[in-house]
């Protein structure tokens, strides 16, 4: 079965007809929705002192607080990752990123989920670099196993993964192999798959089958084109993502997941389900979850720092614009059961 064959051979022929439908489709009042968004919660951060003064109940502020955390902290890596999609698509050279990678479907996989190692983005710009990676002709197994990757095989990661735990109790080591080796299983498994474009959402089915210009209207015009085709995909799902995120944080006491942290298992069923839930950046989360590693054992910080960066409330949404639902169930299970398994032999190793 062949494996690494591109995208857009793994997608049905479309009509001239149908891709102008589609370019005509698209509008600037999603973008514009979401910079007025953006720009709202930018005026709620600078008066946010004066929201204590207010009659303004302590869980819709803390609400607003986490959520509009959750959204400034991401929002700029987003973008980063669109203009480096956009860099991809548009500026680099044609085949510059497959000239140099094995054939062979495995080892080029292996060597794809080390790309986050040049391109050190968080999980939430990821997203749209590799969705600019497919529509350069990565296949769907390979832009997977690159997007489970990249927010922990990045220099970034491992240097605050470091200076937050050191080398003690295997911490950044299985965290490192971990990812590494979870990503390659997901993107094996998609690989068996007999028709890996219905994994992708029909929109950007659609996107991808697009007939290429060559930038007949300029590599300006198109990057422009693609900035405000991308963010208008990827700006509603942050926002939709961050205050989900915000919501359930409000709602639901953490002091019921400290309770499980001494339990082998529990503990790591606990902290995945805080890590799906406080959809914290990967860059930044070694230290969040410092402050649990003297309660929790070894293994459910390790499960912690495997599974949030790849599957969390905000990764999810952001996710939902390029895979189906179905995809993203099966990458969910999947990404847990490794996980916990990884939290398990860490705690017998430890």
């Amino acid at each position: 079965m062949p494996t690494s064959a591109p995208l857009k051979a793994d997608i049905p022929p479309q009509t001239a007809a149908a891709r102008r439908g589609f370019v005509q489709q698209t509008s600037l009042r999603p973008l514009v929705i979401g910079l007025v968004g953006i720009a709202l919660i930018v005026v709620l951060r600078l008066i946010a002192p004066l929201l204590d003064d207010l009659a303004i109940p302590n869980r819709a502020q803390d609400f607003l607080t986490l959520g509009m955390s959750v959204i400034i902290e991401s929002l700029p890596f987003v973008v980063l990752g669109i203009v480096l999609s956009i860099v991809v698509q548009v500026w680099l050279p044609d085949g510059i990123l497959a000239r140099y990678l094995p054939r062979q479907p495995i080892l080029r996989r292996a060597c794809i989920s080390l790309f986050g190692m040049f391109f050190p983005v968080c999980e939430c710009g990821n997203v749209p670099l590799a969705r600019g990676f497919m529509v350069r002709g990565f296949t769907v197994p390979e832009s997977v196993t690159f997007l489970l990757a990249a927010p922990i095989l990045n220099p970034i990661t491992i240097i605050t993964t470091h200076q937050a735990f050191g080398w003690d109790g295997y911490v950044l080591v299985a965290r490192l192999v971990g990812g590494f080796l979870i990503a390659n299983v997901i993107g094996w498994l998609f690989s068996r798959h007999p028709d890996p474009s219905q994994l992708l959402t029909p929109t950007f089915q659609a996107i991808c089958a697009l007939p290429a210009d060559g930038h007949k209207h300029g590599k300006t015009a198109e990057s422009v084109e693609l900035f405000v085709r991308e963010t208008s995909n990827i700006m509603p799902a942050l926002f939709i993502g961050s205050f989900v995120a915000a919501g359930i944080q409000v709602f639901v006491p953490r002091e019921v997941l400290i309770a499980l942290g001494s339990n082998p298992v529990l503990s790591i069923v606990a902290m995945m389900a805080l890590a799906f839930i406080v959809a914290i950046c990967s860059n930044v989360d070694a230290f969040f979850v410092l402050s649990f590693s003297s309660t929790f054992l070894p293994g459910s910080i390790v499960a912690f720092l495997v599974f949030g960066p790849v599957i969390d409330i905000k990764m999810l949404a952001l996710m939902r614009t390029t895979y189906t639902t179905k995809a993203l169930v099966q990458i969910t299970l999947v990404v847990a059961l490794l996980s916990a398994a990884l939290g398990l032999l860490v705690n017998y190793v430890a």
